[in-house]
C-alpha cells in the first residue's frame, strides 16, 4: 500500500515500515549531555580543589565517568525510536529496557502540533505531538526535520479529520 510519500509503505507480511529519528537529535542531546556535565565536572574541579585541596578535586572525574555513561546511553535510547503510518493509526515504539509502543487512532487525535525550541531549531530538528481525548494516549516524536514534521502533521490531521467524521 502506497500513499505518495514512500514513509507508509507496508511491507508483504503486514509489518510496517518504520522510520527512524534523524541523527541531528542525537549530534544535540550528546552535545548537551557534554556541555551539562563538563561545566559540573569543572565547577566540581575548581569548588573542590580550592575548599578541599587538590587531592579531593579527582571527585570531579565523577560527571566524566557520568559523561562516558550517558554517551552510550543516548545512543541506544535514539536508536530505539522509531514511528509507522499504518492504515487507521500511527505506531510509535521506543524504550531500551522498557519497550514502549504507543498506538494512536487517527479517528481519536484531537490536536497535532509541531514544537521546537531554541536549542532545537539551531540543529534543525521539530518535534510532533498528538493530543487525544486519553491523556493515556498522548504521544510525541522528537527530533524530526521540520519538513517531515509539518508533513506528519498535515497527514495525521488530514486522516484524524476523515476518520473522525461519522463520530
Amino acid at each position: 500500500m502506497e500513499t505518495g510519500s514512500g514513509l507508509d509503505t507496508v511491507r508483504a507480511q503486514g509489518e510496517p515500515a518504520w522510520t527512524g529519528l534523524p541523527p541531528r537529535l542525537l549530534r544535540m542531546r550528546r552535545l548537551l549531555l557534554v556541555v551539562w556535565l563538563g561545566l559540573l565536572a569543572v565547577g566540581l574541579a575548581l569548588l573542590l580543589g580550592l575548599l578541599a585541596g587538590p587531592v579531593w578535586a579527582a571527585f570531579a572525574l565523577l560527571p566524566l565517568a557520568l559523561l562516558a555513561w550517558g554517551w552510550v546511553m543516548l545512543g541506544r535510547n535514539w536508536a530505539s525510536w522509531r514511528y509507522a503510518e499504518r492504515a487507521d493509526d500511527l505506531l510509535i515504539s521506543r524504550g531500551v529496557l522498557w519497550r514502549e509502543e504507543t498506538v494512536v487512532p487517527y479517528g481519536r487525535m484531537q490536536l497535532v502540533e509541531v514544537t521546537s525550541g531554541p536549542v532545537e531549531r539551531h540543529f534543525g530538528l521539530s518535534s510532533v505531538q498528538l493530543h487525544t481525548a486519553a491523556a493515556a494516549t498522548d504521544a510525541t516524536i522528537p527530533g524530526l526535520d521540520p519538513a517531515e514534521a509539518e508533513r506528519l502533521r498535515d497527514r495525521l490531521t488530514e486522516l484524524g479529520e476523515a476518520r473522525s467524521a461519522g463520530l
